[in-house]
């Protein structure tokens, strides 16, 4: 990718150090492109970097919290300093948190907001204009099947996906007939790190459903996208989750969701401990790198 003699195109992966994010930058890498990895972790950036770099690509990071309201200015300066441009951007950073929305840290829920939404949708709209202006390249946003229902026990989590779900599909329609395109990636659960950092693991749910590797759900991912398509649900297990969701009542799938995803040792937000003599129990969290 190149535009004129000055600025040469990249492809931008959020959240790349890990996970989904590390195996999008290395599809990307084998496809020929530049690759530019940013995450909040120096070490985990430097392995990622030398995987794409031992295989023939090139590739250069820049540690950057995302969660941080210039986040966006500095990627951009950062590009530009390199003598790089946008060309696709992947937005797979993220994380969530399991248990009671009454129970959980007011900050660190309100921080999903910050890195699942603001921060996707800051960098969305910080680079989609050039790829308008240059008639090519797109966006990647990492969603999940949890992006089709509500989720009692992760709400935060639920209504982020939602959110990335239907943002990217307006923005796909809005700009398709410039060339751009703007897709959905929406796995169910996969082989990473996230479903113990969340504390998702420990629930029924996440342990009766498939997992998915990571490798494979970029693979569908980038091939998805360089299809033009707007949404990219991996795995037969994924798309029947997805389909139950869309097709169950709402009051139904909410309480089968709430009672997979609550454990019975959590607190009960809407009933008074009656035990002076039980300890309170620490909520399960995982707001930790939002690398996910």
């Amino acid at each position: 990718m190149s535009v004129g003699a000055e600025l040469r195109l990249a492809v931008v992966v959020l959240g790349a150090s890990r996970g989904i994010g590390r195996a999008i930058a290395r599809v990307a890498a084998r496809d020929g492109n530049i690759v530019v990895l940013v995450a909040r972790s120096p070490e985990d950036l430097a392995a990622a970097a030398a995987e794409i770099v031992g295989a023939g690509g090139e590739a250069f990071t820049i540690e950057l919290d995302l969660a941080s309201q210039d986040a966006s200015s500095r990627l951009e300066a950062f590009l530009a300093a390199k003598g790089l441009a946008c060309g696709v951007l992947v937005n797979s950073a993220g994380y969530g948190l399991r248990g009671a929305a009454t129970s959980l840290p007011a900050d660190e829920q309100l921080g999903i907001i910050d890195v699942n939404i603001r921060a996707l949708a800051d960098m969305t709209l910080r680079f989609l204009p050039g790829m308008v202006a240059r008639r090519s390249g797109g966006v990647i946003n990492l969603g999940s099947v949890a992006g089709f229902a509500p989720g009692p026990y992760m709400a935060f989590y639920y209504a982020s996906k939602n959110f990335v779900r239907a943002f990217s599909t307006a923005l796909h329609e809005e700009v398709r007939r410039f060339g751009v395109t703007v897709t959905c990636v929406a796995p169910g659960p996969v082989s990473t790190d996230f479903l113990e950092k969340s504390g998702a693991d420990r629930a029924a749910l996440f342990k009766v459903l498939p997992k998915l590797d990571a490798d494979y759900v970029a693979h569908e991912a980038w091939q998805g996208f360089k299809s033009g398509r707007r949404l990219v649900v991996p795995g037969i297990s994924s798309k029947l989750a997805a389909f139950i969701a869309r097709i169950l009542p709402s009051a139904m799938a909410l309480r089968l969701i709430g009672r997979a995803q609550r454990r019975k040792r959590d607190p009960n937000p809407h009933r008074p401990e009656t035990s002076i003599a039980a300890p309170a129990r620490k909520p399960e969290s995982a707001f930790g790198k939002p690398d996910a």
